[in-house]
């Protein structure tokens, strides 16, 4: 096993290459559970030397600097980099966009600078490193990718997704709107913990029907907000039988053969 928690690589004496942020939801959600060990299996599988902070890692304070509340999220954020410059980090990398975002773009505003990736962009680099192997062969399952906010237009990253599937063998369709005009899930800017507003159809609901008119088998997400509510979409029409919502490291762990 190439990870282990930032404790035990500074008992050892060495370092890891890099450090996974797990995040909230890879932490207690179970659907996102599946994600990261999807994703840590990618890392063994390319021989990274990856570290986690365990019981050290806090929320970034996202949910709380969106909803108003700065003085927690700097709170929250203190506290993160404190630990990470103890443990000398260089580099994270995030299944979370808005982990990615926050630790990116707004922690070096209180002193914390690290080199972040979202895990599409650090699985091309080890791609591109030959570290992981390609699959051979075509996919024939229909795909529709659908772009996180905070990947997309947050951060301008479009590309690393689409890519990283197009290498996997993986044929795409594109919804109508998509990347600087693809629609929100619903759940950014802690809008996933706001009952819904009446009269109105939900943004997930009507993001999920514009996924689905393109007939796919399988929606590919890199988001774990994303994962939650086009999943919730998927089951309100009915199609949670019929199209598969999954991750982009659950996609190329399967290709791989690395999960089932």
């Amino acid at each position: 096993m190439a990870g282990k928690t930032l404790s035990a690589w500074s008992t050892s004496g060495e370092k890891p290459e890099v450090l996974y942020w797990v995040g909230c939801a890879g932490s207690f959600d179970d659907r996102a559970q599946r994600v990261a060990r999807a994703f840590v299996k990618l890392l063994d599988a390319a021989g990274v030397r990856w570290g986690i902070l365990g019981t050290e890692e806090t929320c970034t304070g996202d949910p709380a600097k969106r909803a108003g509340n700065d003085f927690l999220y700097q709170m929250l954020a203190l506290q993160n980099i404190q630990t990470l410059q103890a443990y000398e980090i260089k580099e994270i990398v995030a299944t979370c966009p808005h982990c990615f975002n926050t630790l990116k773009n707004e922690y070096p505003l209180l002193g914390g600078t690290f080199r972040v990736w979202h895990h599409s962009q650090y699985l091309i680099q080890l791609i591109e490193k030959k570290r992981l192997p390609l699959p051979a062969g075509m996919e024939e399952i229909v795909t529709v990718f659908h772009d996180p906010c905070y990947l997309g237009r947050g951060n301008g990253e479009y590309e690393a997704p689409r890519e990283l599937l197009r290498r996997v063998g993986i044929r795409l369709r594109e919804p109508e709107r998509s990347r600087d005009f693809a629609l929100c899930c619903g759940a950014g800017g802690a809008q996933m913990f706001k009952e819904p507003e009446p009269g109105r159809q939900d943004i997930n609901i009507e993001r999920t029907e514009e996924l689905l008119r393109l007939s796919p088998h399988r929606i590919a997400v890199g988001c774990p907000f994303c994962m939650t509510m086009i999943t919730d979409g998927v089951k309100h029409a009915g199609k949670q039988n019929e199209v598969q919502v999954q991750d982009l490291a659950e996609i190329l762990a399967e290709r791989l053969g690395l999960v089932s």
